[in-house]
């Protein structure tokens, strides 16, 4: 068929903190060379900043590197962090930490509470009075190649119904070229994950790790505006699972609470959902929710693996940041500021190669060579092996990552290889009702809300009519092996009750319209059989305010 297209110098894809940092620091470069070169942004959300979701406590560097004057153009914040604390939780009881006894990670006097989605949309303005050009409701579909060499991407095709035919509103996708593309997809990208696959662009480093991540906002009773308290413990310490939650005080009596867990947990019954929500009934939350009101829910996937796990940055005509490259501070939490300077080292990379005409692996090493004489990896490298401590205990990994941080990383200094979450699932055993969580609570809902509410109060929406973006690529494996061995844990790792077991059918039924772009199926899926891809324009969660 008949395709448009677009041609444009520079191509982002993915409208999040890196690649808005990015583009904008290009722009101002170029402007103050007097070349004009057009740079395009793309998103596949409905408005920038919907698919957007973070804690989060902000550390400033970047931003302050990227426009000193933030604050006199309106930087959107929650407030700066007046107090910090740390509690231990047992079943019933807490032990607070504070001074001197907080962990150097979770010191964050200074720094700012803010909304990722405020954040990304200010970064938006700023870009688009640069002349920065930014799309949202355009869903990179694949990746456009002429000779080896990356050359841009295709847009989803558009207006076709769940069975494939052409709706009388169908729209082949453009393909948009572009002399250099950077892809800022986030955490486990569609485009990303198949570019790395095929450039080898992991060869020789750990494989990447993650964490799935649950966020509430609620209007509460008391008023802790400015206070920062993250929490380690039950429901977490059995089972080699490790994790750990927060708590941020915003205005307005509002809190942003959230619960992060590695994917690496080995019993395939446990569902990282019910964790979340028997952490939000444990004495001392149940003690800040209890008369309040949820307003939004949200998920997502972050990146932990560190800097051995962090892939290629670049090649032929293509350059990688932000989540999708792996720039997160485990240790700390923290991502944004990360993502942000890998962006802007990307707009010095892209600058010089504009000027040589030169968008070959070889002229954009010198990506790799900026990161590597950065304050970002000098960051990641004090955490090199800090999530890889946690493999296997939670205790001994408490010890060790204890030491890493005291020692920046030096007592374990060599390289601590780790293992892909999904090969951590050990089998079921003789007895196990592979249907059932391990870990199942019983839905208030007033304090705890099962899946279905929460992707209600994620404002997630798509069109039901159109070809799932969620591809079982061996429906068999579903019904055979893996309902065998595992239970298909794909019905409980899953957030927002997407992947349910039909008992009497024998098969995975996918509810896909509930998706929240979290990307956790395409991670921890025992057989790597589920293939996460974009949906029609504009489908997904709205995080607003998030």
């Amino acid at each position: 068929m008949e395709r448009e297209s677009l041609d444009v110098d520079v191509l982002y894809v993915g409208a999040g903190s890196a690649s808005l940092a990015s583009a904008i620091a290009l722009k101002r470069k170029l402007k103050a060379a007097n070349k004009d070169i057009t740079i395009l942004v793309l998103e596949k959300a409905e408005e920038i900043g919907f698919h957007q979701l973070s804690g989060a406590v902000m550390d400033l560097r970047a931003l302050r590197e990227l426009e000193p004057e933030f604050d006199r153009l309106g930087f959107p914040h929650d407030g700066e962090v007046v107090e910090d604390e740390m509690r231990f939780f047992t079943e019933k009881s807490s032990q607070s930490f504070r001074g001197a006894l907080l962990p150097p990670p979770l010191r964050n006097h200074g720094n700012r509470i803010v909304s990722i989605f405020k954040v990304v949309r200010w970064l938006k303005d700023l870009a688009e009075k640069e002349g920065v050009d930014v799309y949202p409701g355009f869903p990179a579909d694949s990746v456009l190649e002429e000779n080896g060499r990356v050359a841009g991407v295709r847009i989803r095709d558009m207006g076709i119904d769940k069975n494939g035919g052409h709706k009388s509103t169908f729209a082949p996708g453009m393909d948009i070229r572009a002399k250099i593309t950077i892809f800022a997809e986030g955490t486990r990208g569609s485009l990303t994950k198949k570019l790395v696959a095929e450039k080898k662009l992991d060869a020789g480093r750990n494989p990447m790790t993650y964490g799935t991540g649950f966020k509430e906002i609620w209007e509460i009773k008391q008023d802790l505006k400015g206070k920062v308290i993250h929490t380690l413990g039950h429901p977490l310490t059995e089972g080699g699972q490790y994790g750990g939650g927060w708590v941020y005080g915003l205005p307005d009596h509002k809190l942003s609470i959230g619960f992060v867990i590695g994917l690496n947990y080995r019993d395939p019954r446990f569902d990282p959902h019910a964790a979340f929500n028997r952490w939000k009934s444990h004495p001392w939350m149940k003690s800040l929710l209890d008369g309040g009101t949820l307003v939004r829910y949200g998920a997502k996937t972050l990146p932990y693996g560190g800097y051995y796990a962090m892939p290629k940055m670049y090649g032929d005509g293509f350059l990688v940041i932000g989540d999708a490259a792996g720039f997160l501070n485990s240790a700390r939490l923290k991502g944004i500021h990360l993502a942000m300077k890998s962006g802007m080292l990307a707009a010095d990379t892209i600058y010089e190669a504009l000027e040589k005409n030169d968008f070959s692996e070889k002229q954009l090493s010198i990506f790799n060579d900026a990161f590597e004489k950065s304050w970002a990896r000098e960051e990641l490298y004090e955490v090199r092996n800090f999530h890889q401590a946690f493999e296997g205990s939670f205790w001994w990994g408490m010890f060790k990552a204890g030491m890493i941080t005291l020692s920046r990383g030096r007592m374990f200094g060599g390289r601590a290889h780790s293992t892909p979450d999904h090969e951590f699932y050990r089998k079921l055993r003789a007895g196990e009702d592979g249907n059932a969580p391990n870990n199942a609570i019983a839905f208030d809902d007033k304090l705890t809300f099962d899946k279905l509410k929460g992707a209600y109060y994620s404002g997630t929406m798509h069109d039901e009519d159109q070809p799932s973006h969620l591809k079982i690529l061996d429906p068999n494996i579903c019904a055979t092996k893996c309902a065998e061995e595992y239970g298909n844990p794909c019905q409980r790792f899953c957030p927002a009750y997407v992947y349910e077991w039909d008992r009497e059918k024998k098969r995975v039924n996918i509810n896909f319209s509930n998706c929240v772009h979290c990307k956790t199926c395409d991670i921890a899926d025992p057989y790597q059989i589920i293939d996460w891809t974009v949906p029609e324009g504009g489908g997904g969660p709205k995080y607003l305010d998030m």
